[in-house]
């Protein structure tokens, strides 16, 4: 080797000299390691300090513990299958294992409208809702202050100090300000004060404004009727941490912990909002006792599995025939007809709903007017016809999807087996029926039972096409014929007819969960007797 050849020479392995040092060991991969750990670590230590601000102590420990072990697993040498494992297991952890185990949590509580805080945050909000002016309040000169969408008092007290709060937010003494002739305080670097015209414009949001005099809810707050003054308003309902019950001052009532996450009276009347607390398995009881609840859900349930697998059915028949059928090797214009039956599967699924809702409308709906010359046809009205419109669309959304599994399957079949068979006699239907199907469903066994799960989860085309209706009678909750569960679930979870009740949807998400779990494996045990038969 001559001198210019070794000068030229790549940087070789301490393992083999022949061959070039490369990958994350190198030079270069070191400083990319160091440079993309930095970055974690630096946000890290900012999610840290805020969960040490929040006093979250126990999310603390464990993302503490959690970039430690992030730290050890790059920093050190070797462990090269735990350092591409890691990304992938964190993300799991955090998507999935951690939504699963804090949907647990929640199917245990009674967490929804009304009851998402502490008991202690309960009893402040309490006093703070029921309040009426103090007769003998003094009067503070009131300048309206905005910091992006957030509105703040800037109160001059009769002693001239000035104090400046949001809502929920307590006073707090400032000195920095400026004033106008008559020592009023108008303005503060930092914030924008507002004329009368915007006061006005945002009348509602200012005169709502709470801004409490102390952190401790008895004391207080101050609030303006006009935006120029200011008065001292009390709580009428009392709270005794003794006794832990509220008194209200004007009627003498007493209200006491319920037990349920309420402070109630002797009559059961609740004062809203309530607490957080742990409930059992209320809520799964709730699903299967509640008169409102018992007979939608099992009507639902019934619902989501024929819809599951007449869905199934349907997309994987209409698939298959269109499959076969076009899967002639003399076929002319066979790339065409492929790309128009695939067009269904290329559209968003929402957008395809709304399009197929207006199609199928009572009144003005193309299908009506156009196609059944102006019939009145209820399709979307009616609990039977809907549920028949329901099954159409996403035939019509599903049926590409099949087509184009069957299709690859058809093809990945040896064509001698089919040439033996019509040797020796064999029809065609004899030839589907016993050797065409059978292997075909082997291959395409695990992908119907994955869109059986799909489908008995199949949110959008239920939503977006008829959002459930027609709504169930004998029950105030809005639930409908075409709900399936997972609808349902959102329904209860984010404005049912007794508002949100994350709890209750916690656990029919869990009851989902099993239904569609036991469905699986059992349909998983029949698909591995279909390939001992086969095989």
């Amino acid at each position: 080797m001559t001198s210019l050849d070794t000068a030229q020479a790549p940087p070789t392995s301490p393992t083999n000299p022949k061959k070039p040092r490369r990958g994350p060991d190198s030079l270069a991969g070191i400083l990319v390691k160091i440079v993309l750990l930095g970055l974690v670590d630096a946000f890290a230590v900012y999610v840290m300090i805020v969960l040490f601000m929040s006093q979250n102590w126990t999310v603390l420990v464990v993302a503490a513990l959690v970039t430690g072990l992030v730290n050890w697993i790059y920093l050190r040498k070797g462990g090269l299958p735990a350092k591409y494992l890691a990304p992938g297991v964190f993300f799991l952890a955090i998507f999935q294992i951690c939504v699963v185990a804090f949907t647990g949590y929640i199917a245990f509580t009674n967490y929804g409208d009304g009851h998402n805080s502490s008991k202690a945050d309960a009893i402040s909000a309490i006093q703070r809702a029921a309040q009426q002016r103090v007769p003998d309040s003094p009067s503070y000169r009131v300048a309206v202050l905005g910091q992006g969408e957030n509105f703040y008092l800037l109160l001059t007290g009769p002693d001239g100090k000035t104090l400046i709060g949001g809502d929920g937010k307590p006073a707090e003494k400032i000195e920095s300000v400026q004033r106008d002739s008559t020592g009023k305080a108008i303005g503060v670097d930092g914030y924008s004060t507002l004329n009368l015209r915007q006061i006005l414009a945002n009348q509602n949001k200012i005169t709502s404004l709470d801004v409490p005099l102390s952190p401790n809810a008895a004391d207080g707050s101050l609030r303006t009727a006009d935006g120029s003054n200011a008065y001292i308003y009390r709580p009428t309902r009392t709270y005794d941490p003794a006794t832990d019950t509220f008194k209200d001052t004007a009627s003498g009532k007493i209200y006491h912990d319920g037990g349920h996450g309420n402070f109630v009276d002797d009559a059961g009347t609740a004062l809203e909002p309530g607490w957080k607390i742990d409930v059992g398995f209320s809520n799964f009881t709730k699903a299967f006792t509640d008169d409102n609840l018992r007979g939608p859900l099992l009507q639902v349930a019934a619902w989501t599995i024929t819809f599951a697998l007449a869905s199934v059915v349907t997309t994987f028949v209409m698939g298959l025939f269109l499959a076969i059928t076009f899967n002639r090797q003399d076929l002319r214009g066979k790339r065409i007809y492929r790309i128009l039956i695939i067009l269904p599967y290329a559209f968003p699924v929402f957008l395809s709903g709304l399009v197929w809702s207006g199609l199928l409308n009572q009144e003005f709906g193309f299908i009506n007017q156009a196609l059944l010359g102006g019939a009145q046809i209820p399709w979307l009205s009616d609990p039977w016809l809907a549920k028949f419109s329901v099954l159409l669309v996403n035939l019509w959304l599903g049926f590409p999807y099949m087509f184009l599994v069957c299709t690859g399957a058809l093809q990945s079949l040896p064509e001698e087996l089919d040439e033996a068979a019509r040797v020796d006699g064999a029809s065609a239907w004899r030839i589907f029926r016993s050797i065409k199907l059978p292997l075909l469903l082997v291959s395409v066994a695990p992908l119907l039972i994955s869109t059986f799960a799909f489908n008995f989860n199949n949110f959008n085309v239920i939503y977006m096409l008829t959002a459930g209706g027609p709504r169930f009678q004998g029950t105030t909750m809005d639930i409908g014929a075409t709900d399936i569960l997972i609808t349902m679930v959102y329904k209860v979870a984010f404005g049912g007819g007794a508002g949100r009740d994350y709890g209750l949807a916690s656990a029919l998400a869990i009851l989902i969960f099993i239904i569609v779990a036991v469905i699986s494996a059992w349909s998983f045990k029949m698909t591995k007797s279909l390939e001992e038969v086969n095989s």
